[in-house]
């Protein structure tokens, strides 16, 4: 997908192989984006997949609101600690939803989180405290997807390096 306009159907294909769908059951995703000052900001942050979008969420005074709201393209990672590792890049643009109370995909994201369901109760209250305000979804619909197992699929660099040498030796 490297170089060319990627089609919805092929950003599909991609999310919806079972990898993907492992990945992107995890709790922790990587946000990339472009801070104001024009420096990039690379942050771990919990996230929801609701089939379509990746959401997540954010109080309202965060400094990547900022930021997003000026430059809304971002990119993802979730991947896997063990080797060799398992890396679906996505990226996409982010649309900001502010919402009263606390979002459903919050409460969502934590849900594997390992607590006794007393520490579930204290963390929500702590949560419907914090953030009574409301809080920031930051909704992003995938324009571009990647997914990396080093068996089926490599980084391009690698397909690259692997392609020159094949070539050298039928050269």
């Amino acid at each position: 997908m490297r170089g060319t306009t990627v089609q919805p159907h092929e950003i599909t294909e991609v999310l919806n192989r079972p990898l993907s769908q492992e990945l992107l059951a995890r709790d922790v995703t990587r946000l990339a984006y472009v801070a104001k000052d024009g420096t990039p900001r690379n942050i771990p942050i919990i996230f929801a997949w609701n089939g379509s979008e990746i959401v997540t969420c954010t109080p309202k005074n965060a400094p990547k609101l900022h930021a997003l709201s000026e430059n809304p393209m971002v990119a993802l990672t979730i991947d896997t600690e063990s080797h060799p590792p398992k890396i679906l890049f996505i990226r996409g643009r982010a649309e900001l939803d502010y919402v009263d109370g606390i979002p459903d995909e919050y409460l969502q994201t934590t849900s594997t989180y390992e607590m006794t369901p007393e520490q579930r109760v204290e963390w929500e209250a702590e949560v419907r405290s914090l953030y009574h305000d409301g809080m920031v979804r930051i909704v992003v619909t995938p324009t571009w997807a990647k997914l990396i197992d080093f068996e089926t699929t490599l980084p391009s660099a690698v397909e690259e390096l692997i392609q020159q040498r094949e070539e050298r030796r039928r050269g």
